[in-house]
Order: structure tokens, then sequence, then C-alpha cells
């Protein structure tokens, strides 16, 4: 033993030296079964979403059980694709970020009315034709990217946030105006759910506070069993396995006139997977840098939703639940989603697993995403808060751009009277307010014509993860990771467990 070994007992720098530089936590893969198991706690929040986007399509264009199961299986099992796609990064496609990717939302709708239209074989071909626009629009996209700094991206967020958590909400309030709006037994279903997470984050450690979120929602669970909201009988139709079907509508039909809501509504989706890409990497301690990994993740969203058209899917695209579990577990690691979408993969084929998920009652899950959401609302507010906001310019921005992104979130229909392709860019509250935002910004900032104040801070301490060199990353950043690991380790733990 060396003498420094002796009097220092611990990992030998040289030696460290030798084994290469220690990996970022969100590359370093932990035991096979905590990835599992937290890996299945992703699923379990997300899961909701593809059932119930499944069962909405199946609804209201009137298909036959024998359809839904296999666009069920067809959604799961493009679903684990794109996490394992995402996660890994392949060529380029997957920001190598621990994302996970589902239908619905918005594209869900639009697809819907498409189909209603055109017929279903039009709507899987529109589908296909946004996929492909994704291609051919983003390198143009890639380079307006550096009119979307940290301002933007914090006030887009923030929406994002605001609305995912109306969305959890009304999972437990039910729809207004709908006979079980606001029944008590859901609403304590849901506030039960969100109790008994924070509890666990509060009183537990290590491993078991880290799956807070999955030990609300089995008590919520538990809570709807006892009180006869969980229905026992829910399977899978009989069978056993299920693989899904190509074209299950037939060929698919290509009308450049049908896809336009899609091809319109394709512009916001990647507006705000640039902000998903941005924030999920705060999330998980790297330094965020828009112009090289946002492509990366829509490249991913084109190619996984591209399948998805032949497979009867709408778009598919990059979940915001996942960001929001990672920021409360600290568990950064990319391949805790590669676990998520091998466990989607799997009840795909495995055809009542998606009934057993489903029996999940909707003001539990709904309680779930209040936290998980409310979450990605406070990681917004907080890159709005080293955005600058002491200049009285930057505040003005973000007032404007929140009113204007957020007055169709709150006002629901406030644009039912304008024209249907007009109505479709206006009502996505999120569209509206990261393009205010950088339009804005650039009118007050960029123009070559306006005289900067010498007091004004310098435009990179801006423009963190848009810039085009490395220099001009925000050191903040740089502090705000060093300041996070130094809390885990205080606590005990480590972030990346």
């Amino acid at each position: 033993m060396s003498l420094r070994n002796a009097l220092h007992p611990g990992p030998d720098p040289a030696a460290a030296d030798a084994a290469g530089p220690p990996k970022h936590p969100v590359d370093d893969p932990r035991p096979v079964h905590r990835m599992l198991l937290f890996g299945v706690q992703h699923v379990l929040v997300m899961a909701a979403t593809p059932i119930s986007s499944v069962f909405l399509v199946s609804s209201t264009l009137h298909l036959t059980p024998a359809l839904t199961a296999n666009l069920l299986s067809a959604a799961f099992v493009l679903s684990g694709l794109g996490s394992l796609l995402q996660s890994l990064g392949p060529w380029g496609f997957g920001a190598r970020l621990p994302f996970v990717m589902l239908p619905g939302g918005a594209p869900l709708i639009l697809f819907l009315s498409i189909a209603d239209q055109h017929g279903l074989r039009t709507a899987s071909g529109a589908v296909i034709i946004t996929a492909v626009f994704y291609f051919v629009v983003l390198p143009v996209f890639s380079r307006l990217l550096r009119f979307f700094p940290t301002l933007v991206i914090g006030t887009m967020i923030v929406i994002v946030g605001v609305n995912l958590v109306k969305v959890g909400a009304l999972l437990v309030t039910g729809r207004p105006g709908s006979s079980d709006f606001g029944e008590p037994r859901a609403l304590l279903l849901g506030l039960a759910t969100v109790g008994c997470t924070a509890a666990a984050y509060g009183l537990l450690r290590g491993t078991l506070r880290q799956l807070s979120v999955l030990l609300g929602l089995l008590a919520g669970t538990a809570l709807a069993a006892l009180l006869g909201r969980v229905d026992p009988t829910a399977d899978g139709g009989g069978a056993l396995l299920h693989a899904p079907e190509l074209m299950p509508f037939g060929t698919p039909q290509f009308s450049l006139l049908a896809s336009l809501p899609l091809l319109v509504y394709s512009l916001a989706s990647m507006a705000e997977a640039t902000g998903q890409t941005v924030i999920n990497s705060e999330a998980v301690g790297k330094d965020p840098d828009a112009r090289r990994d946002a492509p990366r993740t829509i490249r991913g969203d084109a190619v996984i939703s591209l399948a998805g058209g032949f497979f009867g899917l709408p778009l598919m695209v990059t979940s915001g639940e996942n960001i929001g579990i990672v920021r409360i577990t600290g568990v950064r690691s990319r391949f805790v989603t590669v676990a998520a979408g091998l466990v989607l993969i799997t009840i795909g084929f495995l055809a009542p697993v998606a009934w057993i998920v489903n029996a999940v009652p909707a003001p539990v899950v709904g309680g779930t995403a209040l936290v998980v959401f409310g979450v990605i609302t406070v990681l917004g507010v907080h890159m709005l808060g080293r955005s600058g906001l002491d200049d009285h310019t930057n505040t003005f921005i973000v007032a404007v751009a929140l009113a204007l992104g957020l007055l169709p979130i709150l006002v629901p229909g406030v644009y039912d009277h304008l024209p249907p392709n007009l109505r479709i860019l206006l009502e996505s509250g999120v569209a509206v307010g990261a393009f205010s935002a950088a339009l804005l910004h650039a009118l007050f900032h960029r123009v070559p014509w306006r005289a900067r104040p010498a007091a004004e801070p310098a435009e990179a301490t801006d423009t963190a993860g848009t810039t085009e060199t490395p220099e001009a990353a925000e050191p903040a950043d740089t502090d705000a990771t060093a300041a996070a690991a130094a809390a885990a380790a205080a606590e005990g733990g480590s972030p990346t467990r």
C-alpha cells in the first residue's frame, strides 16, 4: 500500500484518472432491480394517458372492441419504443435524457377532427405527412432557436405546468357541467393521494423516498378499493397476448389540405419539445443546450410519430409527467426510462395488463398528477428567476407572454368564433406564450437599431442553453447543480439514486 493510501484512505486520484472521467449521473446505469422499480413508477404515472387516448378515439369514432384492443397495444408498444429512442439517443434520434413518449393532448383532438371530417385513413395519412414535415422544417427551426433564450423557455414551461395542473385537476374533479363534477369521494381520493405522496416524501428516506410518487399512488388506490371505486372485473377480453396490427384502418390516404391543422400544430409542438428538453436537462443536472439537444428530441418525436401513423395512432410526443418525477425523486439516470420503455412494450403485448393499469381510478391518477405537474411549474418559475427579471423590460415580456398564453387555458372557448385554422394555433397556450415571448424578446433586445443601455446585463447571460459557444452558458446553472448535489449529500443520499 502506498504512503498516500495509508495516510488518506479512499479512491486514488491517479487510479481515477486512469479509469477515465466519472460518468454524469444521467449516463450512469444503476442496479437492474432499482431501475425496474423506478421505471414502473414512471409507467404508472403516465399509463392513464395512452389508455384514455385510445378509449376516446374508440368511443368518438365507434370502433369495434378488436380494433380498440389493437390500438391500445400499439399505443403501449410505440410509447415504449419512443422512450427507448429518446433515452438512448442512437444516430442523433433522441436527446439521451430520461424522457417517456405517449399519444394524447392536442394532437389527439386534431386527429379525431380529421378522422371525423375525412375518414380514419386520411387521419393516419395526416400523421405521416406531419411526421415527414418535422424533418423538412427542423433545419430552419434549429436556426431560430437562438430566439428562445432562458426567458422565453422559462415562460413556456410555466404555461405548460399550469396547463398540466389543470389537466390533473380535471381528473380529480370531473368536467365542469357534468353530473359527477366535484363529487365528494373523488375529491377525497385526489386530496388523499396528494397527502400520502407528501407524507411519503417527508417521512421516508433513501429509495423509499424516491418512490414517494408510486407509494402515494398505491395508497390512493388502496383507499379507492375500500370505497368501492376500483373495478376488479376489468380484463383484456380473455386474450393473453396481442401484437399491434399494421395499418388497422387500411392503406393511409394523403391530403395536404386535410393535414393542415396538424402541420400548424407541429410548429407549436417543436417549441414545446424545445422547452421540455431544456427543463429536462436542468432536472438531471446537465448544462442545457437547446440548439444541440432539441433537434435530437424533435427527430425522436418525428420518427416515432411516423411509425404511429402506420399503426393508426395520432402524433406521439414526449411526456411532461416524467420530468416532474425526475425532479421529485432525484433519480437522474436515463436508464430508468429505458426500463420504463421495456415495461411499456411488455404491457403492449400482454393485453390484460393495460386493463389492470386502467383500473386505477382517475381521481387517484389526478392527485398524483397534481404533485408532478406542480413541480414542472416550479421549474419554470426557477428558470424565470435566473433570466434577469430585475430588468423591467424582461418583466414586461414575461407579463405579456403569460397573459396571452394562459388566456385560452383559463378561459376555454375564448377563440371559438374565429376561423378554424387560426383557432387551432391560438388555442395552444404554450405556442402563443412561447412565440409572444420570443417575438418581444427579439424586438426589445435583438433589433440592430436599438441602443443597449450600459447597465443592461450582457445578452449571453440570458441565453443559457441556446448560444453557439459553451463560453456563453450561465454560471448559475453550474452553481445550481453543485448546490443540488451538496444538498443531496447532506441528506445522506445521492441525487443519482
